[in-house]
């Protein structure tokens, strides 16, 4: 059995450190075989994997993960949310504009501030109305964070 077969194996491991370590190694063998497992392992059950499988999908960097990460961005965790928002920076597909549009209404203002940083990174107009609205935002962060972003999607324009 070749490494990647391991790994990829390993992804089903009762074990909770094993599953860790086999998704964090299958985000740097750069290769694209371990895509589908990986996005098969973000329903796993123990948010922690699924924060590492996000991250590692973020590091492959293949857009054939997007869905995935679209979908994680309403997992329960926060972590999982805030590297899903991550890996879509990463990856930087144009599919993720509108659910990350939708990140801007999360009550946590590390999700608001990741999700305008990367709206403003994927320079889709769409996003700059939505992100007009948070320059009203109580927390300063928030509100400088979406500045940043509405400038650099309006010099694009």
């Amino acid at each position: 059995m070749d490494t990647i077969t391991h790994l990829i194996a390993e992804l089903r491991n009762p074990i909770i450190k094993k599953r860790r370590a086999a998704a964090k190694q299958l985000g740097k063998s750069a290769n694209p075989s371990a895509i589908q497992p990986l996005i098969s392992a973000l329903y796993d059950s123990h948010s922690g994997i699924r924060c590492e499988v996000v991250q590692a999908l973020g590091r492959l960097g293949d857009s054939a993960a997007i869905a995935g990460l679209i979908a994680s961005l309403a997992d329960k965790d926060i972590a999982v949310r805030e590297a899903a928002i991550a890996a879509i920076g990463k990856i930087k597909d144009r599919d993720a504009v509108c659910p990350l549009i939708l990140c801007l209404d999360d009550k946590n203002t590390t999700i608001r501030i990741g999700a305008a940083v990367v709206l403003g990174r994927l320079g889709d107009s769409r996003a700059i109305e939505p992100l007009k609205k948070l320059v009203s935002d109580p927390f300063a962060d928030v509100r400088e964070t979406a500045g940043e972003a509405i400038h650099k999607l309006q010099k694009r324009i």
